[in-house]
């Protein structure tokens, strides 16, 4: 038989050799496929396949679509405790700045990561809903705020948040033009402003 003649060797199936790659790549898979679809509309076998592992995979390495998006979702990618002290260091005048600069980022090195999955799964997944509200607000905003604002921090927190929210919603889900492709510096200098009112300024 011919090179030409010989069949296209079948896809392997089944457990990769290394049993943590399997893992890994299914955590990324399914970040990929709830970003796109959300909770509702993602399928075990959407993200199996995108993974290039069998479906059983996902019941082996974590029981069920509902963990996998715990896992790849729900789980906070940062040290809280870290994160504030980045953010403290420097001038409490140039913190909105920071803040913007920060988070832009740590999203842009892995095109949103869980965000756009999070605001995707929300209208399907009330945990998903929870977990975005924690992530900004208790695990990092409220924390900023006790440190630098003279009052009403349960205001000052959900405003910023939702500064902060809506940017990552224009950058990585809508995509609204030309805010994907707009420099971290240009909307530091744009953005940081209303946050910086928000967390030190007159807001009534």
């Amino acid at each position: 038989m011919s090179t030409a003649e010989q069949p296209t060797p079948a896809r392997r199936r089944g457990r990769r050799p290394g049993g943590q790659d399997t893992r890994a790549a299914l955590l990324e898979a399914a970040r990929e496929v709830f970003g796109e679809s959300g909770y509702e509309g993602a399928t075990v076998r959407a993200i199996a396949a995108r993974a290039g592992v069998d479906a059983a995979m996902v019941n082996h390495w974590f029981g069920g679509k509902e963990a996998l998006f715990a896992q790849a979702v729900l789980k906070l990618p940062f040290d809280p405790v870290q994160l504030l002290s980045d953010l403290m260091d420097g001038p409490v005048e140039e913190l909105g700045e920071r803040i913007v600069r920060r988070f832009l980022t740590a999203w842009d090195s892995t095109e949103g990561g869980a965000f756009p999955a999070l605001v995707r799964s929300i209208a399907g997944h009330e945990q998903a809903a929870l977990s975005l509200k924690d992530f900004l607000i208790r695990h990092v905003l409220e924390n900023v705020v006790r440190h630098v604002s003279p009052d009403r921090p349960e205001l000052r927190a959900a405003l910023c948040a939702s500064q902060i929210a809506g940017m990552g919603m224009a950058r990585y889900v809508a995509k609204f033009e030309p805010f994907p492709a707009t420099g971290i510096d240009t909307l530091a200098a744009a953005v940081g402003p209303t946050l910086q009112r928000y967390l030190t300024g007159e807001i009534d």
